[in-house]
């Protein structure tokens, strides 16, 4: 189940929020004021904010306005002034909803389920364009390619080779499924191509990190398999 942040420092709206939020299933997480509210919203294990807009030491704008500059986590922010520039400021911080305080919690639950199925879409989408492997981060839609945040600079061939090994990682690939899906079945070069681009990559990942990620397989082709230790 989702882990819910409750950033309020009124302690009997915070502890009514907890209850609820607990009853429906969720893990709750409570912060009473701004500061501690912003160290914990952008903890991966967060899945929604709850964020009161009046906080003691940072505000709620300020709060959202920070989150936003590292983590696109969904906020529902509340706040006791019925006032449309206090609501558009907000979701132009980057709120993904709004509620103005006395509340139904049923409308509150139903907007945590809109704002965390929306979530799950975008998780599973960005899923099909990134791909992550030990360290090892490929963009698709960026077209980059990074191991734990470093970023590595490839070439479209590079980038095209790379994408297909992490593609069918654990599955050992032929010289001439490589060369037909990269290259094309159309290529009419020199098959050692691949043993040359190979090379390249192992360079510039493998051996420059000191790890094993493509592995020859002798007499068959290559293998993308993560291993924390470089064996070669």
């Amino acid at each position: 189940m989702a882990t819910i942040l409750i950033v309020e420092d009124e302690e009997k709206i915070a502890r009514f929020l907890q209850l609820e939020l607990k009853h429906e299933g969720y893990d709750v997480v409570v912060a009473n004021d701004g500061r501690k509210g912003y160290e914990v919203s952008v903890k991966p294990e967060i899945d929604l904010v709850v964020l009161d807009l009046m906080l003691p030491q940072l505000s709620g704008i300020e709060v959202c306005r920070r989150v936003r500059q590292v983590s696109d986590v969904p906020i529902i922010m509340l706040t006791a002034k019925d006032d449309v520039t206090d609501k558009v400021m907000g979701l132009d911080t980057g709120a993904d909803d709004y509620m103005t305080k006395p509340f139904a919690i049923e409308e509150l639950l139903a907007r945590i389920r809109v704002a965390l199925s929306r979530k799950n879409k975008q998780d599973v989408k960005s899923s099909s364009e990134q791909m992550k492997i030990g360290g090892l981060v490929l963009d698709k839609c960026k077209y980059e390619v990074a191991f734990n945040n470093d970023a590595i600079v490839l070439t479209k061939k590079e980038f095209e080779l790379l994408d297909y090994l992490m593609t069918n990682q654990d599955i050992v690939l032929t010289r001439e499924q490589i060369l037909n899906k990269v290259w094309g079945y159309d290529y009419l070069g020199d098959t050692n191509i691949i043993d040359v681009y190979i090379r390249y990559l192992r360079s510039k990942i493998d051996q420059k990190y000191q790890v094993h990620f493509i592995h020859t397989v002798r007499g068959v082709g290559y293998l993308f398999k993560h291993e924390k230790e470089k064996d070669i």
